[in-house]
């Protein structure tokens, strides 16, 4: 138990100061790649996917860790993703945004956080079984991609690297708006943790360490598996309720320490505060936390457990979630911002000609 309160914990407080301290959100990210056309974020991202995709897959041919394919359902990966896409947007942050900024002091988020693990734990053991079951057992297969397609995984990483390689750089060489900063308040480490800002590019680069040294981490334990969310958020709650110790995995210290190293990050860099939200963002919340609950257990996994851990050992299940969860963050985010802007800018336009 010690090594996993300490492997877990550890890894989990590292992550959790990273995301914080860098502003690593990923539905503003997705939302941002179809609103304001930026996609910085989302090349962070692939940053991330290939520095773990590179180091997982070398550990897995040394043997250090084992086989990590399982079956999943494509329907549940489709249906799940989107329902997902959608909750994280009216939430206001996926499963890591929201661990996150409920460490920050977001009341809004621990609303969205405790709807996501409340679904999670009833659609994995609780009454919402059948519904979990009523998708999450058809169209199964195995999601060995390069098993499918019967060529070997480094084929694909080999793409993985020169399509990533060719972005960063591409990007990296673009100029670079000038931006007015304020003096340094703070010297040294200090102003490293706590002060300075850093590249979207580099949090990727960190995040993408973090989510490779969290396989053999992990595998202490005796789990197969990297970064991973909702089961873990499901089986504290379940936890909590039950008091069966045997809910407290390595995942769930994991979520326990993005939510504390969330917070240090926060209190050092004088960025927490108890922000109470308004009964719409309640209402948001609570619906953006069932849908990310019931989401994430028929897709197998969020944009951590899919999006990140499943694509970088070229699970097809990984590779068909991520897509389909940002189009269902671009639908939310089309109905919430979107058509609503249309529509003040239409009744703007007709004022102006009534006068």
């Amino acid at each position: 138990m010690l090594t996993t309160i300490l492997s877990g914990g550890l890894i989990g407080l590292i992550f959790g100061f990273i995301l914080q301290r860098t502003r690593f959100c990923l539905t503003g990210g997705f939302r941002d790649m179809y609103i304001a056309r930026n996609n910085t974020l989302f090349y962070a991202f692939l940053i991330a996917i290939t520095v773990e995709s590179i180091g997982v897959l070398s550990l897995i041919q040394l043997g250090i860790i084992g086989n990590p394919y399982e079956e999943f359902s494509v329907l549940g990966a489709i249906v799940g993703s989107y329902l997902f896409g959608i909750g994280i947007v009216l939430a206001g942050g996926c499963a890591t945004g929201t661990w996150y900024r409920a460490g920050e002091g977001l009341l809004g988020s621990w609303v969205a956080l405790f709807f996501y693990m409340t679904s999670a734990a009833a659609m994995k053991s609780g009454f919402l079984v059948p519904l979990n079951q009523l998708i999450a057992k058809r169209w199964v297969i195995n999601d060995d991609l390069a098993g499918q397609l019967g060529i070997p995984v480094w084929y694909l990483l080999v793409f993985l690297v020169a399509i990533t390689s060719f972005i960063v750089i591409r990007e990296l060489r673009k100029p670079r708006r000038q931006i007015a900063t304020l003096p340094s308040k703070y010297k040294g480490v200090r102003h490293y943790l706590f002060e300075k800002t850093y590249h979207k590019y580099f949090a990727g680069l960190l995040i993408g360490l973090v989510a490779l040294i969290a396989w053999p981490a992990s595998q202490l334990t005796g789990r197969v598996g990297g970064l991973g969310i909702t089961t873990p958020s499901a089986h504290l709650i379940s936890y909590i309720i039950t008091g069966d110790s045997k809910q407290l995995g390595w995942g769930v210290f994991l979520v326990l320490g993005i939510f504390l190293g969330s917070f240090l990050a926060a209190k050092g860099s004088r960025e927490f505060r108890w922000r109470l939200p308004d009964l719409s963002t309640i209402g948001k919340s609570t619906l953006g936390g069932i849908f990310m609950g019931i989401g994430a257990s028929w897709a197998g996994g969020c944009t951590i457990g899919n999006g990140l851990t499943a694509t970088a050992i070229f699970s097809s299940k990984g590779w068909i979630a991520l897509p389909v969860t940002i189009l269902g963050v671009w639908t939310a985010s089309y109905i919430i911002f979107v058509k609503p802007n249309k529509k003040l800018r239409g009744e703007y336009h007709m004022a102006l000609i009534k006068t």
